[in-house]
């Protein structure tokens, strides 16, 4: 990973003695990836970012500055949402097990509503009578389910959306304007997304009034920042896709899309300076001033959260060939405070600085009070 001039300059101009852990943007980035979503070729399209990924106000500005709309399942960020400026029929609330004091809420706003199960739509057509609604839909089996670290989103295995057997006993399909589903996360695989795609496309031939599909996300985005979505082939397939599913109902059918942590994910980096050095035979161990609950994915995902490390020292990115196999810990006494244990990095030292790249999304947003250390600050450039 090699920091751009602006972004190294930037967390020189942030960094000193005593500097507390921060995350740090580069705001071209997120436009960027903004903008290849509103590319896509299908002109009646909605991108809704999903908020999950990053709920700062300033990173959500960015994207509503580009035009997208954005995605929520949970109060908070519904009203998060709210106070960046999107209007209630620019946001989608997806969620699962609502009270009726929630359902009611949400849907005094005016967002659009996807429902997760029967007992969720028999409360909102006892709530709202005629209202209509989307449903998430779990296709099942007939595609092989997308294997992740996050658990499984189709599938029997898969807690979420309505099943086969379940989409039968709807009685009145009538109220039902959208389908949503969710295939997976981190997902390259052009034609799996398509093969997905055309499962919840032949559910759809039940719904009459149906308005819209919406695919959701699950974009990839690699640890190593090596693969690289195939943007040309998605937007070539996905389109293609939706003329033809248009052209057999007669009507033009909106896609809506939910990328989430491809928004973000490699425009941010998580600064931290190394306080403490153990030598031990198999390794170097660097201690930090900041603690996974400060950035959480490697603590959520040890086994597969290796976001790259470069290393700071006076100024300078250190790029040399002689590296040696180093753990990266955190400043508690919690034995899973660990951010990696497999790094190849330089010869560290007390004081050096720590960057950690693919730190946009589901970092700073999945901050927790666990262990008591402070939200880090976050910035942009």
């Amino acid at each position: 990973m090699n920091l751009e001039n602006n972004i190294l300059e930037a967390i020189n101009n942030k960094t000193s003695d005593g500097f507390e852990p921060f995350y740090i943007y580069q705001s071209k980035h997120i436009i960027d990836i903004c903008n290849k979503f509103q590319n896509i070729s299908y002109e009646n399209k909605s991108i809704h970012f999903a908020s999950m990924a990053n709920i700062n106000s300033q990173f959500l500005g960015i994207v509503k500055a580009e035009g997208l709309n954005i995605f929520v399942n949970s109060p908070l960020h519904l009203e998060a949402a709210l106070k960046a400026g999107f209007r209630g029929n620019e946001i989608i609330f997806t969620s699962s097990a609502l009270s009726e004091k929630a359902m009611k809420s949400i849907e005094k706003v005016g967002v659009q509503v996807n429902l997760d199960s029967l007992n969720q739509l028999a409360l909102w057509s006892t709530l709202f009578p005629g209202k209509t609604v989307g449903i998430r839909i779990n296709i099942g089996d007939n595609v092989k389910p997308y294997s992740s670290h996050a658990g499984a989103f189709i599938g029997k295995e898969s807690r979420l959306g309505f099943t086969h057997d379940e989409i039968s006993q709807i009685q009145d399909k009538s109220i039902i304007k959208g389908l949503h589903l969710y295939v997976g996360t981190d997902v390259f695989n052009i034609p799996y997304f398509i093969e997905c795609y055309k499962e919840l496309i032949k559910i759809s031939a039940g719904f009459p009034q149906l308005e819209y599909l919406n695919f959701g996300g699950g974009f990839g985005v690699a640890e190593n920042g090596d693969q690289q979505f195939d943007f040309d082939e998605y937007n070539h397939r996905v389109t293609e896709l939706m003329h033809e599913v248009s052209a057999q109902k007669g009507k033009s059918i909106k896609l809506i899309l939910e990328p989430g942590r491809i928004i973000g994910g490699n425009s941010g980096y998580f600064v931290c300076s190394v306080t403490d050095i153990k030598n031990r035979p198999d390794r170097k161990m660097a201690g930090v001033n900041a603690s996974t609950v400060q950035f959480s994915r490697p603590l959520l995902y040890p086994d597969t959260a290796n976001h790259p490390v470069v290393v700071i020292r006076n100024g300078v990115q250190i790029k040399t060939e002689k590296t040696q196999l180093t753990t990266v810990y955190g400043c508690s006494t919690y034995s899973r405070d660990i951010f990696t244990n497999n790094a190849m990095l330089p010869d560290l030292q007390i004081g050096d600085t720590i960057v950690i790249g693919n730190a946009g999304s589901y970092c700073a947003s999945s901050y927790m009070q666990f262990l008591g250390f402070p939200k880090p600050e976050e910035y942009f450039v």
